[in-house]
């Protein structure tokens, strides 16, 4: 069943007005208008902090349709969010349904509403993601129930100039113990996913605030050091790449994923560019570098390593991607250090790439 409600707007920079209908929350929200390819898994796109500070269109025509389920956690991890709470700033479809599915408790629409983010239903989405791939991403606003007499009083400031880690980063250290070795995560927005995939190895668990610098990170004496996934332009973490600059000087086993990937790539020396429209899918390849195989995989990200020129020094690529050939993850040549740009544990998603947190055990372990 569509649900109805009264009229909101969608205003993008370039003067684009678009006229809906809005669910969940009334109000207005900024920001930056992306989209993901995803077939399913909006439960867990909503809540990835890596999309703070965006508006998302989710491309599927029917959305909401399985609802939302209670949370569920293990030693303090989510299994079935990717955080806490609802980290978009305000959500697009072309419809919303009530669900059917024996596990939901709220509705997308009540679920939205919980949490004050608007969403915008009945627009043509293939026009806007269409208009995305021609022009690149663009700053938009969501008017929910209001109307705004001038839309560009909300734009003063440009996603690329906010630091959205403090937003999504923990205030003090968090603890999941277990069996194995101390690792400890450099948290600016981990994904629960790719916190339950490093648990399910049987690491213990330290994740600390992404402002720590690395003196207060050895204090954990941890045998492996986790560079996490985030959200935002990571040109402007100038104390997360010192802190990976220092951090190489103790020659520990570094994994990076996603944002943590791109502190990696800037800290050694490297380039990272603001992409077109970026990678948000499900199922974009990979292909191993050394053994020409191909992944499928998950990916959030709007910057990244777009030519091979540049890698960062004694660095050699370890995957890149077919279709647009950014460079999706790196091997160092001399130091304990890989990289993705994707992400290996991939909720909803592909598994193909899990084995990566097993490569990074197997370097804890040596170490």
């Amino acid at each position: 069943m569509e649900l109805r409600n009264e009229k909101a707007y969608l205003y993008l920079e370039d003067g684009t007005f678009i006229e809906g209908y809005g669910f969940g929350a009334k109000g207005i929200k900024v920001g930056e208008v992306v989209f993901t390819t995803s077939m399913n898994g909006y439960v867990e796109s909503l809540t990835d902090p890596s999309y703070k500070g965006q508006i998302l269109i989710i491309t599927h025509p029917l959305v909401g349709n399985y609802g939302v389920p209670e949370k569920k956690y293990e030693q303090g991890i989510l299994t079935n969010f990717e955080s806490e709470r609802i980290q978009v700033e305000g959500l697009i479809v072309a419809e919303h349904t009530y669900p059917i599915k024996w596990n939901s408790s709220l509705t997308l629409d009540e679920w939205l509403k919980s949490e004050n983010i608007p969403g915008v239903f009945d627009v043509d989405t293939r026009m806007l993601v269409k208009k995305i791939r021609t022009y690149g991403t663009t700053m938009g606003i969501i008017a929910s129930g209001l109307e705004i007499e001038d839309p560009r009083k909300y734009l003063e400031k440009r996603y690329d100039e906010i630091d959205f880690t403090q937003l999504t980063s923990p205030k003090s250290p968090i603890f999941h113990p277990n069996t194995g070795d101390m690792i400890v995560v450099i948290d600016c927005g981990i994904k629960h996913g790719i916190l339950y995939g490093l648990y399910k190895r049987g690491f213990s668990i330290v994740r600390v605030p992404c402002n720590f610098n690395a003196s207060k990170i050895i204090e954990f004496n941890p045998k492996g050091v986790v560079f996490s996934n985030g959200p935002g332009n990571p040109n402007l973490l100038e104390n997360q790449i010192k802190t990976f600059s220092e951090l190489v000087e103790y020659r520990i086993p570094i994994l990076g994923i996603c944002l943590g990937h791109q502190i990696a790539t800037l800290a050694l020396g490297g380039k990272i560019k603001k992409m077109k429209f970026g990678h948000r899918a499900i199922n974009k390849p990979v292909i191993e570098n050394n053994t020409n195989k191909c992944y499928i995989s998950t990916h959030n990200h709007g910057y990244g390593i777009i030519s091979k020129n540049d890698i960062p020094p004694n660095t050699k690529i370890w995957f890149y991607n077919p279709d647009d050939y950014t460079i999706e993850g790196l091997i160092h040549e001399k130091l304990p250090i890989i990289t993705t740009q994707f992400h290996p544990e991939a909720r909803p998603g592909p598994w193909d790439t899990t084995w990566i947190f097993d490569k990074f055990r197997n370097m804890v372990s040596v170490k």
